[in-house]
């Protein structure tokens, strides 16, 4: 492999993986506005598997709630180097918090299309997430994993 591929390959390495680790901190400390828990609350109402959120919580409890596990998702992503396993449990809690997203174009009725536009950019993100857990799964499975110079 050329330097150039090697480098390339790193460079895109930490680019995806903390390009959502990024995206999942700035929305998780975003929850905790009370614009955000007004917007995502029709969302919630509406989804067959966050309903319960709003019916136990009032709106800001329930962004607060999930803008927490957004967070500690994205910091267990961001721990790769030092604890790929944990890298990887947080990059599927994330791949499945997109899955529920992504639901929200289906199961919630008059949304807004440029909230659906919006939205739709989750299927990028869940790519990245999923090859994150493998790619930290793979490490996690190698002696050398600790010394590993990749993301």
């Amino acid at each position: 492999m050329t330097s150039l591929q090697k480098w390339t390959l790193a460079a895109g390495d930490v680019t995806a993986r903390y390009s959502v680790v990024l995206f999942f901190l700035g929305f998780g400390l975003a929850k905790f506005t009370h614009a955000e828990a007004l917007a995502i609350h029709p969302l919630l109402v509406h989804s067959p598997l966050l309903f319960w959120l709003p019916r136990l919580f009032d709106p800001q409890w329930s962004s607060d709630i999930i803008g927490v596990v957004e967070i500690a998702l994205a910091l267990m992503m961001a721990s790769r180097r030092f604890t790929p396993r944990i890298s990887a449990i947080g990059s599927y809690g994330i791949a499945a918090s997109l899955v529920v997203t992504l639901s929200f174009l289906i199961t919630t009725p008059q949304l807004d299309p440029a909230l659906s536009g919006f939205i739709v950019k989750d299927l990028t993100l869940l790519g990245v997430a999923l090859w994150s857990a493998g790619e930290a799964l793979r490490v996690a499975g190698s002696p050398a994993a600790p010394h590993m110079p990749s993301a």
